[in-house]
């Protein structure tokens, strides 16, 4: 039986998203859900002629506020809610997405509640803990997209840095989606070699920091939304990774309890991804200053749990 994935928001991400899974014939694509009625039928329907061109003969459906479709989905991707703009306020961010996706889980849960959710709504780490709490779901089953996506700018800065092919660069980064992520450049290597060992310090914390501020920097280049294309890579080799059955170990947001000494928060950690979601947490060792880090990152997630909270 061919595998159905469920995109909620037919925006940049979604669209992208859509495209990169038809093409690689990975899953029947539901694409749902947009501002502007009309957008997910005609980004479907524009993707379906695209197809016909590829070559691919997985079908991709859209629709508007109706979830019929995404009946018995395999994997539900949650993209919808607002962008980053420049000027906008976190507590704006918070609460508008909070509210979006509260209400979208809610609804996926009566018509697929089977799934796998795949969270890319920003602030992440957050909204993954909207989604956990609507849902009901194991948090085996709840994965935030964005340790993927960073680990993916960290290898980008490291392969540009050095000029060397990025498919021999290796990237790890641990913590939330933002300004207190922790890229590792003990765990990030060249071909097996450490980038401490390629590179002198003041270059390597100039890469963590570009890394850090990535999302940030192509937010502030476009003016008009975020980034979208590599988002729907890192989505897109998610969901790859669970409907294969590959145990790919990825970076990824999920929901710790007691491991790296983190209690009931989702944060960003290497995990085995296979076809029952996140069926490992793996644990690095890590030096005193790394740990810090990364208590100091899921303080800033619970200072957001906080913040929705006080926000009501």
């Amino acid at each position: 039986m061919r595998k159905k994935v469920s995109i909620i928001g037919a925006g940049n991400v979604g669209g992208a998203t859509a495209m990169r899974l038809s093409e690689k014939e990975l899953a029947d694509v539901i694409l749902a859900i947009d501002i502007l009625p009309g957008m997910p039928a005609g980004k479907a329907l524009d993707l379906t002629q695209a197809a016909a061109i590829e070559g691919s003969s997985f079908h991709i459906n859209g629709m508007d506020d109706d979830y019929t479709l995404t009946k018995d989905s395999d994997i539900v991707v949650v993209t919808a809610g607002f962008p980053r703009t420049p000027g906008m306020t976190r507590d704006d961010l918070l609460s508008k997405n909070a509210e979006i996706v509260r209400s979208v889980v809610k609804k996926i849960i009566t018509v697929a509640p089977d799934s796998i959710l795949i969270i890319v709504t920003n602030p992440l780490d957050a909204m993954c803990h909207v989604a956990f709490e609507a849902s009901g779901f194991d948090r085996k089953r709840i994965i935030g997209m964005a340790g993927v996506l960073d680990s993916a700018r960290f290898r980008t800065f490291i392969s540009m840095e050095l000029n060397v092919s990025v498919e021999n660069v290796q990237a790890c980064v641990l913590g939330a989606h933002g300004d207190t992520m922790v890229p590792l450049p003990r765990y990030s290597t060249v071909a097996g070699v450490p980038i401490t060992e390629l590179l002198p310090a003041d270059r390597i914390e100039a890469l963590v920091e570009r890394t850090r501020q990535g999302g940030t920097e192509i937010v502030n280049l476009l003016k008009t939304g975020g980034a979208y294309y590599a988002p729907s890579s890192a989505i897109t080799e998610m969901v790859e990774a669970i409907l294969k059955d590959k145990k790919k170990i990825l970076p990824c947001v999920t929901y710790l309890q007691g491991e790296y000494g983190i209690h009931d928060i989702f944060v960003g950690v290497p995990v085995k991804l296979g076809s029952d979601g996140i069926e490992e947490i793996i644990e690095l060792k890590l030096t005193k200053e790394e740990n810090e880090a990364l208590q100091n990152s899921a303080k800033a997630v619970q200072g957001l749990l906080d913040d929705l909270k006080r926000l009501g």
